[in-house]
């Protein structure tokens, strides 16, 4: 076993140098200033302690330097996975007990074996069936949720909710309740954050600031606006005057903590683990391969459920949170210079830092700052015109995308993406069950085929060619059935069917049989079936069958081979299907079978 499939810190610590490690410090103090008040804001998002934000942002981030294999991916709790948490421990504990916190630590340790096993079985490929529709109908739908939930810490009323509806009541209810210090906090950060994330960048570059530091500036306005309402909370008293604060916050590292193992919290729980789990990979391996894809890099999906997994792991056992790769600080990271994952371990030494010296400064933070530099971040997520870009595209996709959108804010978070789920997987045996397929005729003068339906191209009453645009499978080997004696019905003087097979990937059982029965059947009305541009590994499974054997036809290299041969226009040796195979070692390769198993 190669020791660096499972530990990529052995590929990049060896060639570690000065200038590497310039980098990265620089990269990790950007980050860290980023991340302190992100990991505050999405600890209380979740309903947990401050603290555990900035537990769950140090020995995670230590962890994935030496298992994930993206460079500048940043680990830490995000906006989604932290509005899940509260949605699955909050259905098993009441918020603030000692109870909810470690229903928190159970779920992170549950997702974290979730996701290392999944590596280790080599199941990253499964992220592949939530389509892109149904994953940004689910994040534009949280984004709406998260905004909802932190309105009331921003206007200063008490709020609650499962859903969008049911936080809206609750606000409206409250509005009786408005405190008008808190809302001035709130409203004040808001606007200061919209503006500087709209026109701070641009208005630096125009005043002569380099594009890179006036984008520094603009990422560290969240900060700004921490420093700054906490110094005003401090100096005005704000506390005394309503404005509700983080309060206290244990100084110190963060504490070694066992997981309850309770069958009956851990069977509560394993759903929100999957579903977690399967959303901050998807959106952890989005990040990583787009920024990796700038560097000419690459990242290995199921090493980043491994990455992933242990990192989790290691926040269940250090009083941390269920966590994942970050987009906004990810692309800090990526953008302020980081070179490898060493730059996410000197930030963890600064998160660390932090809590052990600048939690009496967080005391006096209010609670609405936080609440708004949330709002703002996840609005961001929000895409609503994507809804009318698919509706132009595929309505089917459009439809997918809201119905999530929709349970998701109508019931709640694990029912949109269980939906999701379900319907991107509906989606796609929908679209296999019903293969594309064309009837082909040759382009004049030359040896190219295209649909008869489309273009102008020869045809013979006694030939039909079909192409096949799909691998045949269970779902759609039927469909296959009907199509071709459909064909054979149209035609009353047909004498030969060519299935043209180079988009033919896979033939299942099913299909097998299902050829077997179109073979016979065109057996018994006098015609022969033939195969064309058939792939190599789906001959070699094909040569050994009784579908091959009991063959009425030939298998044909090309298409216009058997074009040439079964009108009589050239003697273009067809091979039986029985005798497509792999030549022993040491036989010369006759031309048609080698490239045949080659195509």
């Amino acid at each position: 076993m190669n020791p660096k499939r499972y530990l990529p810190i052995l590929q990049w610590l060896p060639g570690y140098g000065r200038a590497t490690l310039g980098s990265d410090l620089l990269a990790a103090v950007i980050v860290t200033v980023m991340l302190i008040p992100q990991s505050l804001a999405y600890a209380m998002l979740a309903g947990l302690p401050p603290e555990v934000g900035l537990y769950a942002s140090i020995a995670p981030l230590v962890i994935y330097a030496v298992f994930g294999t993206s460079r500048t991916l940043a680990v830490g709790p995000v906006a989604v996975v932290s509005l899940m948490t509260a949605a699955a421990v909050g259905q098993v504990a009441p918020q603030g007990t000692p109870e909810y916190l470690g229903a928190a630590l159970v779920l992170a340790l549950m997702s974290g074996l979730v996701l290392t096993l999944m590596g280790v079985a080599r199941l990253g490929f499964l992220a592949n069936f939530l389509s892109h529709p149904v994953i940004s109908g689910f994040i534009t739908a949280t984004g709406l949720l998260i905004a909802a939930s932190q309105l009331g810490h921003v206007l200063g009323v008490a709020a609650k909710g499962h859903n969008l509806l049911d936080w809206l009541n609750s606000l409206a209810v409250g509005l009786g309740d408005l405190h008008l210090p808190t809302l001035t906090v709130g409203f004040s950060v808001l606007v200061f954050l919209y503006a500087a994330r709209r026109w701070l960048k641009p208005g630096l570059e125009r005043a002569g600031m380099p594009p890179r530091p006036a984008e520094t500036l603009t990422k560290a306005a969240p900060i700004i606006a921490v420093a700054v309402t906490t110094l005003a909370s401090w100096w005005l008293g704000l506390n005394a005057k309503g404005v509700a604060v983080v309060g206290t916050v244990p100084a110190g590292l963060p504490p070694l903590t066992l997981p309850a193992f309770d069958s009956g919290l851990w069977s509560q729980l394993w759903v929100a683990a999957l579903l977690i789990s399967i959303i901050g990979f998807v959106e952890s391996v989005s990040v990583g391969q787009t920024l990796a894809a700038k560097r000419r890099q690459r990242i290995d999906p199921d090493q980043e459920l491994i990455g992933l997994g242990t990192s989790n792991i290691a926040a269940s056992f250090t009083g941390g949170m269920p966590v994942t790769g970050g987009f906004a600080r990810s692309v800090v990271n990526f953008d302020a210079g980081a070179q490898t994952p060493a730059a996410g371990a000197f930030t963890a030494l600064g998160i660390a830092a932090a809590a052990l010296l600048l939690t009496p400064l967080i005391a006096h933070l209010p609670i609405a700052t936080l609440a708004a530099t949330i709002i703002v971040a996840v609005l961001s997520l929000v895409d609503v015109a994507a809804i009318r870009r698919n509706w132009e595209y595929s309505r089917c996709d459009a439809m997918a995308m809201l119905v999530t959108i929709g349970l998701t804010l109508g019931v709640g978070v694990e029912t949109g993406i269980l939906a999701g789920v379900g319907l991107s997987l509906a989606l796609h045996l929908y679209y296999t069950s019903r293969p594309h397929s064309a009837v082909v005729g040759r382009v004049p003068g030359t040896e190219h085929f295209r649909n008869v339906e489309r273009h102008q191209v020869e045809t013979d009453a006694e030939l039909a060619i079909l192409r096949v645009d799909e691998s045949l499978y269970f779902a759609n080997s039927r469909y296959l059935e009907d199509t071709v004696m459909a064909l054979a019905a149209r035609q009353p003087g047909l004498r030969h069917i060519v299935l043209t097979c180079q988009a033919v990937n896979v033939i299942d059982a099913s299909a097998l049989e299902s050829l077997e029965v179109i073979n016979a059947r065109l057996r018994d009305a006098e015609v022969r079936l033939h195969l064309a541009e058939v792939k190599g590994p789906v001959m070699d499974r094909l040569q050994h069958t009784r579908f091959c054997r009991e063959l009425t036809g030939q298998v044909y290299l090309s298409t216009f081979d058997a074009w040439r041969s079964l009108r009589g226009e050239d003697a273009v040796p067809g091979l039986s299907c029985g005798s497509v195979g792999p030549v022993s070692a040491g036989q010369p390769k006759p031309l048609i079978n080698d490239d045949t198993r080659r195509s």
